[in-house]
């Protein structure tokens, strides 16, 4: 958009939030296809792995966004240890989640009684979620060395490992078909595949950190990178960041409660809940990038403090972050309706990455279409999400995530009494809510902005008040012949 060494940086950065989504979505085919490779049960594994996937994001999805915190407060050694413990506790809590839910009666009921699926299913899933007990510590250390990495503009090295995550899965998931687990433990193959991914990105992300960054930065953050980082400044910053994602990832568990619920726990029921397992990563592989625009405002904004610790001599301003925003979101859709609108497109997706038959991928079509729409209100997020992150007011997108819950609810009650069930109810509910979740957005930025500017209106206003005091003032000459004066008349 603007031809400069700062629009290659911008580019640079978006590059990555384009290869690290589109790289998880097409590892999620990856998985996928190695459940699917299994004929035998192969509708019954998909569900099964797809529940169980399904919560474990959303114990996951919160830690992913302490890269915000890398980008934004991370300006020492000593923050990053502060971070880094933070994310050590988060990732024992949430291996304690997964045990309680593998082993004890409230795994059972979350999964068998609110799902309403059989006993085959429900122990299915209940051991696969087992089995990810360690992710959310994995996944939560890459992401907060992603994050110290973008403040750094190694934008390109964070791209590098979201795809080294992707090639070493693919490679696993071709070399666990040909053992011994397709025949006696089929869920291994995706989850054993999903830890070698996650290990090298992680890998990947912290020699990166210890080559590239950990020698250049201070012990200590100054005052003039905004002071030391607190554990308190970290999570007040982050918890409102990490509900709206917690309740992003909350929202696939709650359609899948649903739309399971409104077949009667059927085969119907297990049928639906399969094809949102294949159709959900599709369908967000087009615009999920989008989502990583909020990491250009805090990391090229000069009037972060903490960016002066990374020298750049050229300047981004908001035009060229909404220009490039806006072609981003014009790209995506392109994407979407170009993949799901075109005749047989998705369903040669469908059929030859994951490996469902045809008649399957034709159940997909329709939800896949309604995909299309996201990219309008995941862009308006997003891009509102990085401004209020650079002026550090994440407080007041909050009520947005509860917002996001109540249309989600909503839609997913009201529309089976409008003929919409299955798949379509819950991708269809997920836009709304999607939409609900951004419109609340949208009016918290709106709320920031004219504080904002009626705090800058009364800075002017008092500024101007200070130079009209001063111009009253007499001159130092005019001072100084009135007290000569006055000492000649004494």
């Amino acid at each position: 958009l603007v031809p400069s060494e700062t629009s290659c940086r911008t580019l640079a950065l978006i590059h990555f939030t384009h290869t690290t989504y589109f790289s998880l979505s097409v590892f999620q085919q990856a998985l996928n296809r190695g459940i699917a490779a299994v004929k035998e049960d192969a509708v019954e594994m998909l569900a099964s792995y797809g529940l169980a996937y399904s919560l474990m994001k959303f114990f996951t999805g919160p830690m992913s966004d302490f890269k915000n915190v890398g980008l934004v407060f991370v300006n020492s050694k000593r923050d990053r240890t502060k971070a880094v413990l933070c994310m050590v506790v988060a990732g024992a809590v949430a291996a304690i989640f997964h045990t309680l839910i593998a082993y004890s009666d409230l795994g059972y009921y979350i999964i068998n009684k609110l799902h309403h699926v059989d006993e085959s299913v429900g122990s299915k899933t209940r051991r696969a979620f087992l089995y990810l007990a360690a992710f959310p510590f994995m996944d939560a250390m890459a992401w907060t060395h992603a994050g110290i990495l973008l403040k750094h503009k190694y934008s390109f090295l964070v791209g590098c490992a979201s795809i080294s995550d992707v090639i070493a899965q693919v490679v696993f998931v071709a070399i666990l078909l040909h053992s011994h687990l397709e025949c006696r433990e089929p869920l291994l193959i995706p989850i054993l595949s999903l830890y070698m991914g996650a290990l090298v990105r992680c890998t990947t992300l912290c020699l990166g950190y210890y080559r590239n960054i950990h020698d250049v930065i201070p012990d200590r953050s100054g005052p003039e990178m905004g002071g030391e980082a607190t554990i308190r400044k970290m999570l007040s910053f982050w918890w409102p960041l990490a509900l709206i994602l917690a309740t992003q990832r909350i929202s696939r568990p709650i359609v899948n409660l649903f739309v399971s619920r409104d077949l009667g726990g059927s085969s119907s029921a297990t049928e639906a809940v399969a094809i949102l397992t294949a159709t959900y990563p599709v369908g967000h592989m087009p615009y999920g990038w989008l989502t990583e625009i909020r990491a250009v405002y805090p990391a090229f904004d000069k009037n972060n403090p903490s960016n002066k610790l990374v020298n750049t001599n050229s300047t981004v301003t908001a035009t060229h972050i909404k220009k490039f925003t806006f072609v981003c979101m014009a790209l995506s859709l392109t994407l979407c309706f170009v993949m799901f609108w075109t005749p047989n497109v998705s369903e040669k997706i469908l059929v030859d990455i994951i490996g469902v038959d045809f008649a399957f991928a034709e159940l997909c079509v329709v939800p896949l279409r309604i995909f299309s729409f996201f990219p309008v209100p995941v862009t308006v997020r997003a891009h509102l999400t990085g401004w209020l992150m650079t002026l550090k007011k994440t407080f007041v997108l909050a009520p947005s995530s509860v917002l996001r819950i109540i249309v989600l609810i909503a839609s997913l009650i009201v529309l089976p009494y409008l003929g919409v069930h299955g798949a379509t109810l819950g991708v269809g509910s997920l836009l709304a809510g999607f939409v609900g979740e951004s419109t609340m957005v949208a009016i918290a930025a709106c709320y920031v902005y004219r504080k904002q500017k009626k705090k800058r209106n009364e800075n002017e206003a008092a500024t101007e008040g200070e130079d009209s005091a001063m111009t009253d003032m007499p001159h130092t000459e005019e001072m100084t012949d009135i007290v000569e004066m006055r000492e000649e008349n004494e």
